[in-house]
């Protein structure tokens, strides 16, 4: 097995060591570019005319804070508090009018991985936090009469909100995001339980139709007839073996293995198709429905969707006619075209109506629909019943 790629070095660097690089970068950036009031460049090292005192105590003061900050990730707001701290102490060291906005890019850093991590509760608090600290530090130059850049407050105000609202739509994206995945895997789900409720309900539905009707006409014939009273016995038990065998099959498929455990997929027997119409015809016969098979075109092999689809209609049709037509004959018909199988069933029986309390035309008007096919089914003009289904065969299949 092929080791995973490493991610994009962006995401295998922490947000926190990010932050820290960030502000020792624009630190040294003011440091050695902007010429600071009061003292020359580097004179924080060590001033030799003693005019001013040493201030590297106090940038390493608010690297500690900063380096504190990007340790704890359980707690954003402590974290978001400490770096607020270092910038301001780092701000009051360096002697600048206002907080720069590049001395607070840490902390939009910082605001934005909250607000694209966190819950709106959390990034709103942070980010007040952060203009508050801002403004508040505005304000308290002015009490003291020191001079500030209005301009210079709002600009770097103005990025922290620009910064949340990144985050916030980063964090909302990923909220659609996992909406849509949770969304998309329910459909899935319930388009399985309604395969597996149309399977069921087409095998039990004609299996239960054939074993009723064999049990009725032995139960009659038992005392004038015993040998074809045995022969309807042998047909139940030969049905009843196939329906358990079927739900063997489909149980094992939905069985999942316990937790730490590999999966055991149960051995799966072939699912029906078309070529199992004669064995479903002469299982019917058995019931004392006679059922006359008609292919047209050249069989093929089909898709296993539309194979599966194709048969479960015709037995469906067919079930219908055991139970419901009071009739002792029906006839399928099975054409093979270029473009698309086509399946019939029609009978002479007493007709009826479509809609019922049933899900028998239901559930093949959904199956024929996923498959993007016509089924039409209703009582013909002359007497009886006709269901027919179109199934188109996708290109290249031939």
């Amino acid at each position: 097995m092929s080791p995973l790629p490493r991610p994009p070095l962006l995401k295998r660097v922490p947000p926190g060591v990010w932050m820290v690089l960030v502000w020792c970068a624009v630190t040294a950036y003011t440091i050695v570019i902007e010429e600071l009031p009061g003292w020359s460049r580097w004179s924080f090292l060590f001033d030799s005319q003693g005019n001013n005192p040493p201030r590297w105590p106090q940038l390493a003061v608010a690297f500690v804070m900063v380096l504190c900050a990007a340790l704890p990730r359980r707690r954003p707001l402590a974290a978001l508090a400490l770096l607020l701290a270092g910038t301001i102490v780092s701000a009051v060291a360096l002697g600048v009018k206002d907080i720069p906005l590049l001395q607070f890019l840490a902390v939009d850093i910082a605001l934005c991985f909250i607000a694209a991590t966190r819950s709106r509760r959390t990034s709103v608090t942070a980010a007040v936090m952060a203009l508050v600290v801002l403004l508040g530090y505005a304000v308290a130059r002015v009490l003291l009469g020191m001079p500030i850049e209005t301009s210079t407050v709002l600009i770097v105000a103005l990025t922290t909100v620009i910064v949340w609202l990144i985050g916030n739509s980063i964090h909302q994206s990923h909220q659609h995001a996992e909406t849509l995945r949770a969304q998309a895997a329910d459909r899935a789900i319930t388009a399985e339980r309604l395969r597996i409720a149309r399977e069921l309900h087409d095998m039990v539905a004609h299996s239960i139709g054939i074993i009723a009707i064999q049990a009725g006409v032995g139960s009659r014939i038992i005392d004038t007839q015993p040998a074809e009273a045995r022969n309807a016995l042998s047909a139940i038990e030969a049905t009843s073996r196939e329906t358990l065998s079927g739900l063997r099959r489909m149980l094992g498929a939905l069985r999942r293995s316990g937790p730490g455990e590999e999966a055991r997929p149960a051995p799966l027997d072939p699912a029906p198709g078309l070529a199992d119409v004669d064995r479903l015809a002469a299982r019917t016969r058995d019931a004392g429905v006679r059922v006359d098979v008609r292919w047209h075109g050249e069989p093929r092999q089909l898709p296993a969707e539309i194979d599966l689809s194709a048969f479960r209609i015709i037995q469906e049709a067919v079930t219908n006619v055991v139970r419901h037509a009071g009739t002792g004959h029906c006839r399928v018909s099975i054409g093979h075209q270029d473009d698309e199988v086509s399946v019939e069933v029609v009978d002479d029986g007493r007709g009826g109506a479509v809609e019922g309390t049933g899900y028998g035309i239901a559930g093949m008007r959904e199956r024929v629909g996923l498959l993007h096919g016509h089924f039409t089914a209703g009582p013909r003009p002359e007497g009886g019943f006709r269901v027919a289904a179109r199934l188109p065969v996708p290109t290249g299949i031939r």
